[in-house]
C-alpha cells in the first residue's frame, strides 16, 4: 500500500495559479517532504496539463470550468454546464481524499481549487488557503472561515487568521540579475542586440488583446528607432491571429520553431513569440515591462525589481488586478494604464517618458524590490507544515 500523502495542492486555470502551486510544492520538498507525497490537483480546461508536465509531481486534472458572471441566456447555459462539471469534480475529489487522507490540503485559488477545498472541509482535512490577489476570489471567500489558515500576499487582505507571506514565485525569478553585466548576458541569451534600450511586453500566458494590439501598433510607430528593442510575448491564444499582422514576418517565431532572430537593420529590433519559458531572462534584459496585473506577474516584477507599465484586466472578479496594480503604483514601482486607454499612443507616451528618465526607472526598480518577498514560497510552506496533521 502506498504511503499516506502529505499534501494536496489544488487550484489553477491561469498561469499565475499554476506557478504558485508549483512553487509551493517545491518549497515543501525543500522542507524534506518526498516529491511523490505532494499531489497537484487542477482543471482539465486550464493550463495545468502543459505547465505541470515533466515536473515530477503527481498531477490530477478534474473536469469543470469557471462561472460566467453574466445573466444572458448564453451565460446561463454555460453556467449550467459549469455547475455539472464542478459537481462531478467534487465527487471525484471527495472519493480521492477519503481514500488517501492527505495530512493537509493547500488551495491557491481559482475555480479549479473548489472541488478539493470542499472535499477537505467535508472530510475534516486541514485546509490552508493561499490568496495571491489583493482581493480574494469567490472560492476563497467561501472557505476562508473554515480554513485552518489564510496565507495572503498583502497586508490588509480581508480574510480571518491571515498570515502575510507574499506570493510564491519560481526559483529562477529569485535569481534574476539586473546589473549591467546580468542584463547584457540575458540579452545575449535571448538574441537581443547589445546596446539598445529594451521594452518587454508580456500579455499573460493566454493573451491580452488590447495589450497585444497596442504592442503591434507601437512597433510600427517605433519602426525607425535604432536605439530600441521590443520583445513581444503574445500568449498562445492570440499568437496565430497576431502573427499574420506582424509588421515584419521575419521577426515572428512560429510556435516551437525557435527560428526567429528579430528584425534588426536600420530601425527597431522587434521579435514576437507565443510564449517565453525564460521569463527570468526577459526580466533581466528589459529596462521596463508592459504587463497585465495578475498576482503572479506582479509578484515576479517585485522580486526581480523590474519597472512596469501595468494594464489591469477589466472585469476581473472584484477588480483584483487593479488592486494588485495599485499596490505597485502607490509604492512608485509602476505606472497604471487602464485597458480602455491602452493603445499605441498611450503606451508610447508613457514609455517614452520613462525611457527618457533613467533615474526614474532606477527608482521604480528599487521600489519594486522593496515590495518583493523572495522567500514567499518558504513562508507559505512553513504555514502549511504548521497546520498539517
Amino acid at each position: 500500500m502506498s504511503a499516506r500523502p502529505f499534501a494536496v495542492v489544488s487550484g489553477g486555470g491561469t498561469g499565475g495559479h499554476v506557478f504558485e502551486a508549483l512553487a509551493i510544492a517545491r518549497a515543501l520538498v525543500a522542507r524534506g517532504h518526498p516529491q511523490t507525497s505532494i499531489e497537484l490537483v487542477g482543471s482539465e480546461r486550464g493550463q495545468e496539463a502543459t505547465l505541470l508536465a515533466g515536473t515530477g509531481f503527481p498531477v490530477t486534472l478534474l473536469p469543470g470550468r469557471g462561472i460566467v458572471r453574466r445573466l444572458d441566456r448564453e451565460a446561463m447555459v454555460a453556467n449550467a454546464g459549469a455547475v455539472t462539471g464542478l459537481a462531478r469534480a467534487t465527487a471525484r475529489a471527495v472519493a480521492a481524499l477519503a481514500a488517501r487522507r492527505p495530512r493537509v490540503v493547500v488551495s491557491v485559488g481559482g475555480y479549479a481549487s473548489f472541488p478539493a477545498d470542499l472535499a477537505a472541509v467535508v472530510l475534516g482535512v486541514p485546509l490552508v488557503l493561499v490568496t495571491i490577489d489583493a482581493v480574494p476570489g469567490l472560492v476563497h471567500r467561501l472557505f476562508a472561515k473554515l480554513a485552518a489558515a489564510n496565507a495572503v500576499a498583502l497586508p490588509g487582505t480581508p480574510l480571518p487568521r491571515a498570515v502575510v507571506t507574499g506570493v510564491a514565485v519560481r526559483d529562477a525569478i529569485t535569481g534574476v540579475d539586473r546589473s549591467p553585466a546580468g542584463a547584457a548576458a540575458a540579452r545575449a541569451a535571448l538574441g537581443l542586440p547589445a546596446g539598445r534600450t529594451t521594452v518587454g511586453v508580456m500579455s499573460g500566458s493566454l493573451g491580452a488583446r488590447r495589450v497585444n494590439e497596442a504592442a503591434i501598433e507601437l512597433s510600427r510607430r517605433w519602426s525607425g528607432r535604432q536605439d530600441l528593442a521590443l520583445f513581444h510575448v503574445t500568449g498562445r491564444r492570440d499568437f496565430d491571429r497576431l502573427a499574420a499582422r506582424a509588421p515584419w514576418p521575419e521577426a515572428v517565431e512560429q510556435a516551437g520553431s525557435g527560428g526567429a532572430t528579430g528584425r534588426g537593420g536600420d530601425g527597431l529590433w522587434y521579435r514576437m513569440v507565443p510564449f517565453c519559458d525564460r521569463m527570468d531572462l526577459l526580466y533581466a534584459a528589459s529596462d521596463v515591462m508592459v504587463c497585465r496585473a495578475g498576482a503572479g506577474t506582479v509578484a515576479e516584477l517585485t522580486v526581480a525589481g523590474v519597472p512596469a507599465v501595468l494594464v489591469p484586466l477589466p472585469g476581473a472578479p472584484g477588480d483584483h488586478q487593479t488592486a494588485n496594480a495599485r499596490a505597485l503604483v502607490d509604492a512608485g514601482a509602476a505606472v497604471l494604464v487602464t485597458d480602455d486607454r491602452c493603445d499605441a499612443d498611450a503606451l508610447a507616451g508613457v514609455l517614452e517618458g520613462l525611457l527618457g528618465a533613467p533615474d526614474r526607472l532606477a527608482a521604480m526598480g528599487a521600489a519594486a524590490l522593496g515590495l518583493g518577498r523572495p522567500d514567499a514560497a518558504a513562508r507559505v510552506a512553513e504555514v502549511v507544515d504548521a497546520h498539517a496533521r
